[in-house]
């Protein structure tokens, strides 16, 4: 991270009561950044209110879905940076209400890319896609140029925005680029149905975790502090090449890990290898197995994640252990 390139920006959070928008607002916070902060719904419970970061930033109430809002926003605060975070995220609550995650994830994206684009103070847009927008292939692991693919609610509406964000760029030389990024992790994650955190809680517990697939997809998990560099260097090499506008980046480990070894290393994290996970298989569409290649990331942004599994693992039990007593 550049030491200086944050001191008094004017930096647009959208998603700020989200796992990654916590971290990310603190450290921009940190840095000196004069945080806006998109907020829809309070939710007492998200690192941001329990860090209560909103006192250190500018916290406007609304939708990203609203762009009148969105416009007033950026206008009234000068904003130079946008974080566009702000999603439905959970495949699950996609699949029972495909109509909210369209809105949200889809309409959401074109409404901040058409509230932006008349606003020259506005340098750099970092748009949050997924390693979701790919879809099913049979290639692993994905390059940047690989189709995207989505099919079920969630990783269509991830393949979308990101579409969108493109045709913005192509189209009107919107300054917006674009991550993809694995399944975050790490502490001040509360949505109990995602796997990390609802196993963590499980087993501190004493409780058999649930596996609701059958345990054998791959995926990629990525610490929330690798994903917090992920965003904001992505961010500061917009401002010094804007060649990399429009373009499209991959961060992860390409390690990708089985649920249920996930579950066994979380139960020797927390000291109760004795539980042994439920599975239950009954997860339906879903994507079976994904990998990141991160190169370009690494060779164009000189991002390295800094935290393997068991190291994040460790903290992030650690912070639950603390939570749950």
């Amino acid at each position: 991270m550049i030491p200086t390139f944050w001191r008094d920006r004017p930096v647009l959070l959208t998603g700020a009561t989200g796992l990654l928008g916590g971290h990310l607002g603190r450290t921009l916070l940190d840095a000196g950044a004069r945080v806006v902060a998109l907020v829809r719904d309070a939710n007492p419970q998200s690192q941001w209110a329990q860090e209560r970061l909103g006192e250190r930033a500018t916290e406007v109430r609304g939708d990203c879905r609203d762009e009148a809002v969105l416009r007033r926003t950026l206008a009234e605060y000068e904003i130079n940076t946008v974080f566009h975070l702000a999603a439905q995220t959970l495949v699950g609550p996609a699949n029972l209400d495909p109509t909210t995650t369209f809105e949200t994830n889809i309409a959401g994206t074109w409404r901040l890319l058409e509230a932006s684009r008349h606003l020259p103070h506005v340098r750099q847009i970092v748009l949050a896609s997924s390693d979701k927008a790919y879809g099913e292939q049979e290639i692993l692991p994905y390059t940047e140029n690989a189709r995207l693919e989505g099919r079920q609610p969630y990783a269509v509406s991830k393949s979308c925005a990101d579409l969108i964000a493109q045709t913005y760029f192509a189209t009107y030389n919107t300054p917006v680029s674009i991550t993809r990024c694995g399944n975050f992790y790490g502490p001040g994650d509360l949505n109990w149905n995602r796997i990390v955190p609802g196993t963590i809680h499980s087993v501190l517990r004493g409780q058999k975790p649930i596996i609701r697939s059958d345990g054998k997809s791959l995926r990629d998990y990525i610490y929330v502090d690798d994903g917090v560099s992920a965003y904001m260097q992505l961010a500061e090499a917009m401002d010094g090449n804007r060649n990399l506008c429009g373009q499209a980046f991959n961060f992860g480990h390409n390690a990708p890990v089985s649920v249920l070894d996930l579950v066994r290393q979380i139960t020797i994290a927390c000291g109760r290898e004795d539980l042994e996970p439920q599975v239950l298989n009954e997860a339906k569409n879903e994507i079976k197995d994904q990998s990141l290649d991160a190169t370009k990331a690494h060779e164009e942004l000189n991002w390295q994640p800094q935290w393997n599994l068991e190291a994040g693992l460790s903290e992030t039990v650690a912070w639950y252990r603390a939570l749950l007593g």
